[in-house]
């Protein structure tokens, strides 16, 4: 690793150390209102790609129920791992906590732990990955980070292959400064409204051709 890139991601790891603490007040706050409101459960912990591919597991507040991926198939969602419009699948705290994005606030144990970084691209789930193209698989380069240049272009209201663009284009320009840009654009847009869903219709188009192939393999 080239020498900026090293102290930067130790300076990553001791600002998230020092946010942990900080911010402790407040998670521990959002961990006792899901407790009360959603019941147990209130991480939400799922292997996830980071750099180059190697898979970690990543936390969250919870802010889907428990079964949130099976239920999708009752419900006919085609992409259990997106979003629909009015997602029922969400708790009465998610929705506000994914709004405000302090459902991310575990990933700083993420970031302490080496696994991520402040800034990056968001790291997506393994099947996901496993269809990258070859200039998909580019935003592997790095750590995946807890905000992101697609997260403060766009973020949900923005399709894949924009987002993978961008997440491209923040490896090939990546420097300290971008990454305080990044953060300073992403606290002050904290207060958000919530975006409009965009059906993630390249990794859904993605899986049904591997199904296909599956099956004229077998």
């Amino acid at each position: 690793m080239e020498p900026v890139r090293l102290l930067w991601d130790c300076l990553n790891r001791l600002a998230a150390a020092l946010a942990l603490v900080l911010l402790s007040p407040v998670i521990v706050a959002v961990a006792a209102w899901i407790r009360i409101a959603d019941g147990k459960g209130v991480l939400f912990v799922q292997d996830r790609a980071g750099r180059d591919g190697v898979p970690f597991r990543m936390l969250k507040f919870r802010s889907m129920v428990h079964d949130s991926v099976a239920l999708s198939a009752t419900l006919g969602i085609s992409d259990p791992f997106g979003l629909v419009e009015n997602d029922p699948r969400i708790t009465r705290c998610g929705r506000f906590l994914r709004r405000t994005s302090l459902d991310e606030l575990p990933q700083l144990i993420n970031v302490v732990r080496g696994q991520m970084a402040l800034v990056g691209p968001r790291p997506d789930v393994l099947p996901q990955a496993a269809n990258y193209s070859a200039e998909d698989r580019r935003r592997l380069e790095v750590k995946p980070g807890i905000t992101g240049w697609a997260q403060v272009n766009g973020r949900d209201d923005i399709d894949w292959p924009q987002r993978f663009a961008l997440d491209r284009w923040y490896v090939d320009h990546w420097s300290p400064a971008l990454d305080l840009r990044i953060i300073w654009r992403t606290v002050a847009t904290l207060r958000r409204d919530e975006a409009p869903v965009h059906v993630d219709e390249l990794n859904i188009r993605r899986a049904q051709e591997v199904d296909v192939d599956v099956r004229r393999a077998a």
